[in-house]
């Protein structure tokens, strides 16, 4: 018995599932399914399975981002990567933020290790043992973490961690600290703090532009598996390259968005 053909479709059907997947979504739903692409346009889930991936899409992952609308973005953005492409020379460079809300979590019973045959066993259930929030200063060259956990989120705990840093670096080398623009690092008190102590040079970060602290790499890191040996996280990208990529997100969310407007590059005047 002759086998059967398997049935193609023609770039019209290819098309049609392919604007589907990106312009609607099943009712009641917020991702199309191989299955439920496959009943709406009538062919196999196998069929539709093959176009996502001749197309590239990736419906089910999504990434996020935001656009800084920080009037002096390029100015800040050129002052931070400069820290990190070209050091100061005598001077030590340190990215500092905080993690709140870390939960202290203990398992109701102890699990079983992994072992040959059989992965590690946990409860589903767990403890809460109340939450602390971690400061953090990683040094830039070196990748050295200086952290103190704290119960809470203040000033006046953000003042105590300046002082740990102070004892960390004793003598007159400049200390160089990027930070983002979270009210405890302006407050004044931590303001005038810092006048008395000549030495912290403070560098901002742009307003939503926390991914340019290298700490937060390292929080993510800590998050994920635990550091217990941090090596240093070098920093490649130039001013120039993330100003080429963010115009170009500004170009998509324009033609998305026609009434958006972002703050643009400021030409030099001469």
């Amino acid at each position: 018995m002759p086998r059967r053909r398997k049935p193609t479709f023609g770039p019209e059907k290819v098309q049609a599932i392919v604007d589907a997947t990106l312009r609607t979504k099943p009712k009641g739903m917020t991702q199309w399914s191989c299955r439920l692409m496959a009943a709406h346009q009538g062919v196999s889930k196998s069929t539709v399975n093959n176009i996502w991936q001749s197309h590239n899409l990736k419906h089910h992952r999504v990434k996020t981002f935001k656009l800084s609308r920080d009037a002096k973005f390029l100015e800040k953005l050129t002052d931070v990567v400069g820290l990190y492409l070209n050091p100061p020379q005598q001077a030590i460079v340190l990215c500092v933020d905080e993690k709140s809300q870390i939960q202290a979590l203990d398992r109701t019973q102890p699990g079983l290790p992994m072992k040959k045959g059989r992965c590690g066993t946990m409860t589903h259930d767990y403890k809460r043992n109340g939450t602390t929030t971690l400061f953090a200063a990683l040094e830039v060259l070196q990748g050295k973490v200086i952290g103190q956990c704290y119960a809470r989120h203040r000033h006046q705990e953000f003042l105590k961690f300046l002082r740990r840093l102070d004892q960390e670096f004793p003598g007159e080398i400049p200390l160089h600290l990027v930070m983002d623009n979270y009210g405890t690092h302006k407050e004044p008190r931590v303001r005038a703090w810092l006048k008395r102590h000549a030495r912290f040079v403070c560098h901002f970060v742009p307003t939503s532009s926390s991914w340019l602290n290298l700490v937060e790499r390292w929080f993510a890191e800590l998050t994920r598996k635990r550091i217990r040996q941090p090596k240093p996280f070098v920093w490649t990208a130039t001013v120039e390259s993330i100003v080429e990529k963010l115009s170009r997100c500004r170009q998509t969310l324009e033609k998305i968005q026609p009434g958006c407007t972002l703050p643009r590059r400021r030409k030099a005047k001469h």
